[in-house]
C-alpha cells in the first residue's frame, strides 16, 4: 500500500493498538517456546510466532510510512503478564498449563481487539482489516491448542 491516504485520529490509534498487541503475542509465544516438550505444539506456537511476526512487519510498514511511533504494550500489562506466566510455568511445566496461558492470552487479545474495532470505528478499512487478520490468526492460535488444554 502506497500513502494513498491520510491517517485519520482512529486509524493512527487502532493500528499502534495493533502493534502493541502483537508485540504482546510475539513476546509471550517467546516466553513459552523453550518450555514446551510437545513437538507438536511446539511447531503450532512457532507457527502462529511467525504470522504475528508477519503481520508485525506489515504493521511496522505501515507505522514507518506514515511516520508514526511504535506503541509499546504498556509496562504494567508487560510484567503482569510476565510474572503470571513463569510462575504458572514454574508451578507447573506441562502443556496444559501453557496451553491455559496462551488460550487466555488470545481470548483477551481478541476481547481488546474487538473493543478497539468498535470503538475506533472511523478507522480505515485497510486498518480494519489488519486488525480483524489478528482477531483471525489470535482465534486459530486457540483452537490449534485446545487439544492440549
Amino acid at each position: 500500500m502506497k500513502g494513498t491516504y491520510i491517517m485519520n485520529n482512529d486509524t493512527i490509534l487502532l493500528l499502534k493498538e495493533c502493534d502493541s498487541g502483537l508485540k504482546m503475542a510475539i513476546s509471550s509465544l517467546d516466553e513459552v517456546l523453550n518450555v514446551i516438550k510437545n513437538q507438536k505444539f511446539k511447531e503450532i506456537c512457532i507457527t502462529s510466532k511467525n504470522k504475528h511476526q508477519i503481520l508485525k512487519n506489515e504493521v511496522d510498514h505501515l507505522l514507518k510510512e506514515h511516520h508514526l511511533q511504535e506503541k509499546e504494550p504498556s509496562l504494567l500489562a508487560k510484567s503482569m503478564s510476565w510474572l503470571k506466566m513463569n510462575f504458572k510455568i514454574q508451578m507447573n511445566e506441562d502443556n496444559q498449563t501453557i496451553a491455559s496461558l496462551l488460550f487466555e492470552g488470545c481470548s483477551m487479545g481478541i476481547e481488546t481487539l474487538y473493543k478497539y474495532l468498535h470503538q475506533y470505528e472511523n478507522a480505515s478499512s485497510k486498518i480494519k482489516e489488519v486488525t480483524e487478520k489478528l482477531i483471525e490468526i489470535e482465534k486459530e492460535l486457540s483452537q490449534n491448542i485446545q487439544n492440549y488444554l
